[in-house]
């Protein structure tokens, strides 16, 4: 699944006549080379969420000439934003029965998507792509790479399911806005409380003390987080994401 129904305010004024998925880097927009990454790993029944200028993507994917291979689903969300929790929700009857990848349309790494998604443990709610970079805030994690909560080192706030949680303790890590989850997770939304807009770092923290979510690191990872022109900038520079 590709998160592509945010209103990218960071990016505008790029975004106030087009959705973030299609500004464009290196001459095709951001989905382009996050729709070429995932059919190069091997995935080929894909959904996309929408909502910001819905037609312009829909008409984008019309006209692209995507392989037949590749399979491209629309979950619609004209009618409500539902945020990373709820868009997975709403788009469960299209995700299939097995385990499933998700991807925010903005993030543009070098992680090697398919290893990444091959090493799934067994047993696991998700398992979130982290790196080492340096950031504010961090998920929490034990030594065995368990999430155990989240910080947010210039304020001191700490959210976990575990009360006495020590962050000094944990490893630190940013989350890579590319995760797996586990079909289960689509039925344990509704029964944790979620309801149809939520974010899925909401979930994740109030269940990981009894499912495990799990982080995966890539010791070369290299990540740009398209939120702002600067980022844009740096893309356009060093395509290192390309294969």
């Amino acid at each position: 699944m590709i998160f592509a129904a945010g209103l990218g305010t960071r990016l505008r004024p790029l975004t106030d006549n087009m959705p973030k998925a299609l500004v464009p880097v290196h001459g095709e927009p951001l989905l382009h080379h996050v729709l070429t990454r995932l059919a190069g790993a091997g995935f080929d029944d894909i959904v996309i969420n929408i909502h910001h200028f819905a037609d312009m993507i829909e008409e984008y994917l019309r006209t692209s000439g995507w392989p037949d291979k590749v399979r491209i689903s629309i979950s619609d969300e004209r009618d409500l934003l539902r945020d990373t929790g709820g868009g997975i929700r709403h788009a469960g009857p299209l995700l299939g029965d097995g385990n499933f990848l998700v991807h925010n349309v903005d993030i543009v790494s070098n992680l090697d998507l398919r290893a990444f998604y091959d090493a799934f443990p067994d047993g696991a709610l998700a398992m979130l792509a982290v790196s080492r970079r340096e950031t504010s805030r961090y998920l929490l994690f034990d030594d065995d790479m368990r999430l155990a909560g989240w910080t947010n080192t210039a304020t001191g706030e700490v959210r976990s399911p575990y009360p006495d949680l020590d962050p000094a303790s944990c490893k630190k890590y940013a989350f890579a806005g590319i995760h797996v989850l586990a079909h289960k997770a689509l039925g344990l939304f509704g029964a944790e409380g979620f309801g149809e807009k939520f974010p899925v770092m909401d979930f994740y923290l109030k269940v990981a003390d009894r499912y495990p979510v799990c982080g995966f690191v890539q010791d070369d990872l290299k990540i740009i987080d398209v939120g702002k022109p600067q980022s844009l900038a740096a893309l356009e520079e060093e395509p290192f994401w390309k294969v």
